[in-house]
């Protein structure tokens, strides 16, 4: 197990690295200078140009201004915002509060709302119970967020007040933008927990624990539920690494103060640190998340072996 986490973080490093290699690259052929956003009005000036090319490090080649990236992120800098003339991690740090909040609530509503309706369509297959999970989360994965979120403000803010139409931190605020991240995603745990249910219930030892006597709840909870939350797990896994990432359109719509919002804000600034500090976060937070998940694995199944 020691080794196995020790090759892990190896891997989550070169992947992190990686990551903002590919982004320093990507940055530098694309069109436009994030001077301009730095000198204002005076950008046309040369001097001013040339002097804050020097400041910020622009005018060094892309390998040596990614170098020094890498050894100002080993220490925890960042760098500083263009735009605020801040700390990068000074912006951020608020935002990704406000998104990390967005995404726990998000990730708890797609493990009690989809394995719940996933468990009872498994255990009433073919019922009207099964059918409604599957007509409602059909529906669900049909719509775009983008559209789900604007139904939520039209409904629940504009005709019935419940919520406000844009978010201002509260937990009443946050209730719709959860909501709309969570629908998709329960939809898909739901669909993904009763197939795995309904394939475990058909294996052998299955058969065998209910031949053998045992009562119907010892083997639902040792025997197939154990066994078919595994997928599940990754999957959501996998989603609250993308939650926490920042979810773009969701906090556009709720103009959500987190770092989904701060990334776009920032693209349109050609506000680099931001842009580099964001993909920075949501790449170490997924690779982390991933070797939780396998770990979770070993915990779930003593069959899995990691070597």
């Amino acid at each position: 197990m020691g080794k196995y986490v020790i090759r892990r973080i190896g891997q989550m490093v070169i992947v992190l690295f990686g990551a903002t290699l590919i982004l320093f690259a990507c940055l530098f052929v694309l069109p436009g200078d994030p001077v301009g956003s730095l000198g204002g009005d005076k950008a046309r000036d040369p001097a001013v140009v040339a002097e804050l090319r020097q400041r910020y490090g622009l005018d060094k080649p892309l390998i040596e201004q990614y170098g020094t990236y890498v050894g100002n992120l080993v220490t925890g800098d960042l760098g500083e915002d263009y735009t605020q003339r801040r700390e990068v991690t000074e912006v951020l740090g608020p935002k990704l509060q406000n998104t990390a909040k967005l995404a726990l609530a998000a990730i708890v509503l797609d493990v009690v709302i989809g394995m719940l309706a996933g468990l009872i369509a498994a255990l009433f297959r073919y019922s009207f119970w099964d059918v409604l999970v599957t007509l409602l989360t059909t529906l669900a994965i049909g719509f775009p967020s983008f559209v789900i979120g604007a139904i939520f403000q039209s409904t629940f803010s504009v005709k019935l007040g419940w919520f406000p139409l844009i978010s201002d931190g509260t937990f009443n605020s946050m209730i719709m933008p959860a909501m709309t991240l969570a629908i998709i995603d329960a939809a898909l745990v739901a669909r993904l927990m009763r197939g795995t249910m309904l394939e475990v219930l058909r294996a052998d030892y299955v058969k065998t624990a209910v031949a053998k006597g045992l009562p119907r709840r010892t083997v639902l909870f040792k025997h197939v539920l154990r066994n078919s939350v595994i997928p599940v797990v990754t999957y959501i896994g996998i989603s609250f690494g993308g939650l926490l990432g920042g979810a773009l359109i969701t906090e556009a719509i709720f103009n959500w103060d987190g770092i989904g919002f701060a990334l776009v804000t920032a693209i349109q600034q050609q506000n680099n640190p931001i842009i580099v500090g964001v993909v920075t976060y949501g790449v170490a937070v997924f690779v982390i998340l991933n070797l939780l998940v396998d770990l979770l694995y070993a915990m779930l199944d003593p069959r899995i072996r990691l070597s």
